[in-house]
């Protein structure tokens, strides 16, 4: 057992997160060439934590020891979000999935693709009307927010637009809530960003507790009939369900999708077209680039070790999408997009990921985001090529809190013939 490198600092003066949220890549860059290892330690929110950035240190902890390292109750997700599958833990946790997890399989799941498909087209379909280039994460952001809505709620903006529009706004400021100091502060004339977001929360679930008294159908009516702990619980779930984070994950895949497929990725825009599982490499490709969230936390519930590291009991662990995805012993050319590493020497390894999380503590939702995913991305391929317009463009990334370009690209849309975008692509892998 070997001794953690790198430093902890002192409490306060010692803390990165600044550093770190400022360019989290960077920032573990350059500690992995300054160690030599990919686990190594510092200060975050001023708490000694290790950083996995190993698909090895990944597994470990959030498979092997997932009953070591737990959430973390102070949590901000927790005073955003309440008491919900995302931060239980122990047994609380195990229970909720076996109630939850029918909800995102088998006839649930498939009761909502008709909504995914028709919100998909809805979205999408007059991308080149106008001949102008579109701003394409707001487009996908709106999308997801259509299909989130629609699903988990029953509420569309076609049938109810004041709703749909109230319920839009509330989840933006719900969402400055989880990237703001946690202060609440309310004077005349002005409330902190946190306040704000709490006052937001209360409105939301007032709308979702009406829904849950209403609503007999669909997921809504699925969720009344379930065996949960207490009457708060299911009402905590919509609000985590219809939150803005599926949204906005779901916009940083797609423009990631959109923008490596653009130009000159005519060629792979055909092969996609007619090879459903080679579409699916393409979404894996994306996933482990450009994951949408940066990773998660951990804290250790007793002394331990990660990738043979000695981890004290209390420490925090926290694990980097973007580093471990980029992990040179299990991906070759780790910064190079090739959609045919998955189906040659990482084949059968969509395991090793971790944009959505990993173990039994993944998100319950993986299976939903491959649906929603497929249907935007296919209706995309059937019925348009695409570029950047203009063609230079500042693609620079940042990854807090999700992963998109710095400046917002635009992208020129262009219809493709009737005969070709009439053809429905054959059914790939789930």
């Amino acid at each position: 057992m070997s001794k953690l490198v790198g430093t902890a600092g002192v409490s306060v003066l010692g803390d990165k997160s600044l550093e770190f949220y400022r360019d989290p890549v960077a920032f573990c860059e350059q500690r992995i060439e300054k160690h030599g290892t990919r686990i190594f330690q510092s200060r975050l929110l001023n708490k000694p934590t290790s950083f996995v950035c190993s698909v090895e240190g990944m597994k470990e902890l959030l498979c092997e020891k997932s009953s070591v390292f737990l959430k973390d109750p102070t949590d901000v997700m927790h005073n955003m979000y309440g008491d919900n599958i995302v931060t239980a833990n122990g047994e609380e946790a195990c229970l909720l999935r076996l109630s939850l997890t029918n909800l995102f399989t088998g006839k649930c799941l498939a009761s909502g693709s008709d909504l995914i498909n028709s919100v998909s087209e809805r979205c999408l379909k007059n991308l080149s009307a106008t001949g102008e280039p579109v701003s394409v994460y707001p487009l996908f952001k709106r999308l997801g927010t259509e299909l989130v809505l629609g699903l988990f709620l029953n509420v569309k903006p076609d049938e109810t637009p004041e709703l749909f529009q109230e319920i839009t706004a509330l989840c933006t400021l719900h969402w400055h809530g989880i990237i703001s100091t946690p202060i609440s502060v309310k004077v005349p004339l002005w409330s902190s960003g946190f306040c704000t977001a709490l006052e937001a929360k209360d409105k939301l679930m007032d709308i979702i507790k009406d829904k849950l008294e209403c609503e007999r159908q669909g997921f809504v009516g699925y969720l009344r009939d379930l065996p949960l702990p207490d009457a708060s619980c299911a009402s905590q779930h919509l609000l985590l369900f219809i939150s803005a984070l599926i949204p906005k994950a779901l916009a940083s895949l797609l423009t990631s999708f959109t923008l490596v497929l653009s130009g000159a990725g005519k060629e792979i825009r055909n092969r996609a077209r007619a090879d459903p599982d080679y579409l699916y490499y393409i979404l894996l490709e994306v996933q482990r680039l450009w994951p949408p969230f940066i990773g998660g936390r951990r804290i250790a519930n007793q002394d331990t070790t990660l990738g043979g590291f000695h981890i004290p009991k209390a420490y925090a662990a926290m694990y980097v999408s973007h580093a471990i995805h980029r992990d040179p012993e299990v991906f070759h050319q780790p910064e190079d997009f090739l959609p045919e590493r998955w189906c040659g020497r990482n084949a059968g390894q969509e395991h090793l990921l971790c944009s959505l999380g990993n173990g039994p503590r993944n998100c319950i939702g993986v299976q939903l985001n491959n649906v929603f995913l497929k249907a935007a991305c296919g209706y995309l391929l059937q019925h348009y090529d695409w570029d950047l317009s203009p063609y230079s463009q500042d693609l620079q990334y940042k990854w807090l809190p999700v992963s998109r370009p710095t400046v917002p690209p635009m992208v020129s849309f262009t219809e493709l013939e009737l005969e070709s975008s009439a053809t429905d692509l054959p059914d790939g892998p789930p």
